[in-house]
């Protein structure tokens, strides 16, 4: 097998998911309830998405997730919170749809912006070191 990248590279990568776990934890403000991956996979894939999602998909988006009562109960803490928004589906009276609230709906489009600076950052620093093929 032939690595691509050498022991630096890989560590600045580690560095840049680190600076980006850093800012992920301010988006909550600090809140490390959300510091989980079941949040990230919901969050991320609400405002991927950009619309309002039926209740039954976004349970599904939380992938490390296999309970959807257990799902629910992560849904439930994000309303309570504010973070996202639940209402009446007017295509279908027996569903919900979930959206992001606009306040973190804004403070993602942030997190992304900051997010996306760290990696051409370190794309620069990765690219300005040697990248030798070792074999393995």
């Amino acid at each position: 097998m032939d690595l691509q990248y050498n022991e630096s590279q890989r560590k600045e990568y580690l560095n840049m998911i680190d600076r980006i776990g850093v800012e992920w934890l301010d988006v909550f403000k600090g809140d490390i309830e959300f510091y989980q991956a079941a949040y990230w996979d919901l969050f991320t894939r609400l405002w991927k998405s950009g619309i309002p999602e039926r209740k039954t998909d976004a349970l599904k988006f939380m992938v490390g997730i296999k309970s959807a009562q257990t799902a629910g109960k992560y849904i439930e803490t994000a309303i309570k919170k504010k973070l996202i928004i639940e209402k009446d589906n007017p295509e279908d009276a027996r569903s919900r749809l979930l959206e992001l609230s606009p306040q973190m709906k804004e403070r993602l489009d942030l997190f992304f912006d900051q997010a996306v600076g760290n990696l051409r950052n370190s794309n620069r620093i990765i690219e300005s070191s040697q990248t030798p093929s070792i074999e393995v």
